[in-house]
């Protein structure tokens, strides 16, 4: 080997290691707060760093979102078809009342019409409805995983590449937030992050989850840093008493974060030493709850519960306005954040279940709205995007009182920078059988996956070369930006 042979073989040695570390880190418990705060940077690419801020923030619906009972098409036609399939006692009544009715479906009015068709959202989104009307949420229809463009003759008879274990949970999770099925080690946020890690003077924070570890923000060189509505997550034993000692935290971060000569122990210790310092840097740089422009999201008023309740989803979006608040403190251009709310596999008691989801996420969109047009006195929405991601859609026709699992489906876009009081792409024809439905109303995708993250991607600022990175199946579409974003 030459020299440079061998530098180059040393250097990916050492960031597969790296890697392997991080994964191999997962398995412990105690470990866990500070192994996946891990962030190793490699050869992100360089950039000049931006002068303004962006942030993208994923709000996945755990469990595959009912879109049918969503977003729904009014018009005479598609309602009756709606009714009939829906409404009918004899398989579970599972439909909403019409437009007019006493909690009736709320109608809305796109921008771009769809000739004889009328639309409406469901009961539980008026806050969602006046974003909509405002020209700040715009509704991307019938979404979901493709390799490649699909009609449905290709996919009954197989002919062309389908997304693999269509209908399980965890591998449409993991399509959805990676592009590929479940044991995915990067997801797309996690991707970008690759790619704009430069713009950070602190680049652990370039990915941030409120909610868990997500596949959607691991990267190639960063990892996720994950912290909760009460803030950053320190290492057990570090502060405040130890077996009943208030003295022996100092030995015990000796212990973990000394140098080694042992290779593994000695990266091990470097990882643990950084997560110390981001836990400290975060403690003391993150703008607490209840701050000006950031007072602590109200009730939501709970159907099933017929009273107002805490609301977990719009706590974690509080948390989220929290670390953006901090960008300065923290040194961040650039950011991606991924919250969750689950219960949303509705094979039973959908009417009520779902009429609760809607009314949390609805709620929690229009505060995280709120936050962001008065954050630090500043207008903030033009730079922050939300957008809704979910397993799949749901069928179209009912089991008894739920909906089992389905394809497509469609999804929210929320902020300044998005094209709002619009729907995206046509909404399918409402029923069976028809040129986008692949059995009991599941809908074959309109726009995948990739194409949806591409045009979020295009406005964070990659280049196309940078989402053809992020997103290699994109190639395969001739529409590689959906349009809904400035």
């Amino acid at each position: 080997m030459t020299n440079k042979t061998q530098m180059n073989h040393l250097c990916a040695s050492r960031r597969a290691f790296l890697r392997t570390a991080s994964l191999l880190s997962l398995a412990g418990t105690a470990a866990t707060p500070f192994a996946l705060n891990l962030a190793t940077i490699g050869a992100a690419a360089a950039q000049t760093a931006p002068s303004d801020y962006k942030a993208l923030v994923c709000l996945f619906m755990s469990g595959g979102n009912d879109s049918f009972n969503t977003v729904l098409a009014t018009d005479p036609t598609s309602w009756a078809e709606y009714l009939r399939l829906r409404g009918s006692t004899d398989n579970g009544a599972i439909a909403l009342p019409a437009v007019g009715s006493a909690g009736g479906v709320l109608p809305i009015v796109p921008k771009t019409a769809q000739a004889g068709r009328s639309f409406a959202l469901h009961p539980n989104l008026p806050e969602l409805k006046g974003l909509f009307d405002a020209g700040r949420v715009a509704v991307v229809s019938n979404v979901g995983p493709l390799v490649v463009p699909t009609t449905r003759e290709q996919y009954l008879a197989r002919s062309v590449p389908l997304p693999p274990k269509l209908f399980s949970h965890n591998d449409q999770q993991s399509l959805w937030q990676s592009s590929m099925p479940e044991g995915a080690r990067s997801g797309w946020g996690g991707r970008m992050g690759d790619l704009v890690v430069a713009s950070n003077s602190t680049p652990i924070f370039t990915a941030i989850s409120v909610s868990g570890n997500a596949v959607f923000l691991s990267g190639q060189t960063i990892n996720q840093y994950q912290i909760t509505g009460a803030g950053a997550v320190s290492i057990d034993g570090l502060s405040g008493s130890l077996f009943g000692s208030s003295s022996a935290a100092n030995p015990l971060q000796a212990i973990i974060s000394s140098d080694r000569s042992n290779l593994f122990e000695k990266e091990h210790a470097a990882v643990v030493r950084r997560s110390i310092a981001a836990q400290s840097l975060l403690a003391t740089g993150l703008v607490p709850a209840g701050a000006t422009g950031i007072l602590n999201p109200t009730q939501y008023n709970s159907p099933q519960r017929g009273a107002l309740a805490n609301n977990s989803l719009a706590v974690q979006l509080q948390t989220v306005a929290r670390v953006i608040a901090s960008r300065g403190a923290l040194g961040t251009k650039r950011q991606v954040f991924f919250v969750n709310i689950g219960g949303f596999d509705t094979h039973d008691d959908q009417l009520a279940r779902h009429a609760d989801l809607m009314a949390r996420v609805s709620h929690a969109m229009a505060y995280f709205d709120g936050v962001l047009g008065n954050l630090q006195g500043a207008n903030l929405r033009n730079q922050v995007t939300l957008f809704t991601a979910s397993d799949f859609g749901r069928t179209f026709t009912s089991n008894g009182d739920g909906t089992d699992h389905g394809w497509g489906g469609h999804h929210f876009v929320m902020g300044g920078a998005v094209r709002g009081q619009d729907i995206v792409g046509a909404i399918p024809v409402t029923g069976l059988g028809h040129a986008q439905e692949v059995g009991g109303g599941s809908l074959l995708p309109q726009f995948s996956v990739d194409q949806y993250g591409a045009t979020l991607a295009s406005w964070f600022g990659l280049s196309p070369t940078q989402i053809a990175g992020v997103f290699p199946g994109i190639a395969n579409f001739t529409n590689k930006n959906l349009g809904f974003m400035t």
